[in-house]
C-alpha cells in the first residue's frame, strides 16, 4: 500500500537568534530529516529572525510541526498542510500573546468552520456577544491581524524544499 504524502510550508515569522537552532532540531525530529534553514533578520522586528521551509511528508504533519514548536512562548509562526486523499487541509497560527490557532482548510485554502462552531458564535452572539467578533475569532482574523507585518517582512525570502525520509 502506498504511503499518503502531502505538502505544506513552515513559515518562522520570528524567533531570537538564540532559539534558531532549537528549531531547526525540533523542526528535523518531526520531518526526520537534517534540517539546516536559510535565515534571514524580520525587518519588522531586525532583532528577530525568519525562514522559511517547504516540506513534502505524511498527513498530520502540520499538527505535528505545530506540537513541537508550540513551547517557545517567544516564537511567531504558521504552518499549512495541504488536502490530501482522506484529509482535509490545515493551518495552524502562533504569536505570544494569542497562543495557536487551528483551522481546517478545503482544496481551495478556504477556511472551513464546522456547524457546531457557527451555532456556538450564534448562541454567545444571541447572549450579547458581537457576532461579527464571533465569527472573525473562527477565521483567525487576529492571528492574522498580528502576523501580517511579518509576512510581508518576508516576501521573496528564500525557500527550502525538504522531503520526509520513508
Amino acid at each position: 500500500m502506498p504511503t499518503r504524502v502531502t505538502r505544506g510550508v513552515l513559515y518562522i515569522h520570528s524567533a531570537p537568534r538564540a532559539l534558531c537552532p532549537h528549531v531547526e532540531w525540533a523542526v528535523a525530529g518531526v520531518l526526520g530529516v537534517r534540517v539546516s534553514l536559510d535565515w534571514t533578520r524580520q525587518p519588522a522586528s531586525p532583532a528577530l529572525w525568519r525562514s522559511e521551509l517547504s516540506w513534502e511528508a505524511q498527513p498530520g504533519t502540520a499538527t505535528r510541526l505545530t506540537s513541537a514548536l508550540r513551547g517557545w512562548e517567544q516564537l511567531r509562526f504558521e504552518v499549512t498542510e495541504e488536502p490530501s486523499q482522506g484529509a482535509e487541509g490545515e493551518r495552524y497560527s502562533s504569536t505570544p500573546e494569542l497562543g495557536v490557532f487551528h483551522a481546517v482548510t478545503g482544496v481551495h485554502g478556504d477556511i472551513m468552520i464546522t456547524e457546531d462552531r457557527l451555532r456556538t458564535a450564534m448562541l454567545h452572539a444571541a447572549r450579547g456577544a458581537d457576532l461579527l467578533e464571533e465569527l472573525s475569532a473562527l477565521l483567525g482574523r487576529p492571528w492574522d491581524d498580528e502576523l501580517e507585518p511579518f509576512r510581508c517582512a518576508g516576501d521573496g525570502a528564500p525557500v527550502r524544499w525538504l522531503h520526509q525520509v520513508g
